[in-house]
């Protein structure tokens, strides 16, 4: 039984002094997540929402509708010019999103410092 994505967003400031949103998912994230994760992305403050990490240490399981509803948010961040950085990948996930093409329109980091240290 997969778990029911969760996401909520948390404003952040870098080791650069730099205003960063944080969307953290939790549980599974599927198609069927987009309502939960496309309303937590677009209610963003807009003067904290230039650079967006996106957390994914709580994620257990990610399936093709889920890498589409990640690519539609990046296209809307690009679209936005919005930086968006990825951490907390498992190994197995990092390597589907650089085969999905997501590494090209969103960094990849593996935690959180690194994250904002790339900022």
């Amino acid at each position: 039984m997969r778990a029911e994505a969760k996401s909520y967003a948390e404003q952040l400031i870098s080791p650069a002094g730099v205003s960063v949103s944080v969307l953290h998912f939790e549980g599974d994230i599927a198609g069927t997540s987009k309502n939960t994760v496309l309303t937590t992305f677009h209610g963003l403050p807009k003067e904290a929402a230039r650079y967006v990490l996106l957390d994914f240490t709580k994620v257990g399981y990610i399936n093709s509708g889920g890498i589409s509803l990640m690519v539609q948010l990046l296209m809307e961040a690009d679209q936005a010019g919005q930086k968006v950085h990825v951490f907390g990948l498992s190994h197995h996930f990092e390597k589907v999103f650089a085969v999905a093409g997501i590494d090209k329109y969103a960094k990849l980091s593996h935690d959180l410092p690194s994250a904002m240290a790339s900022l």
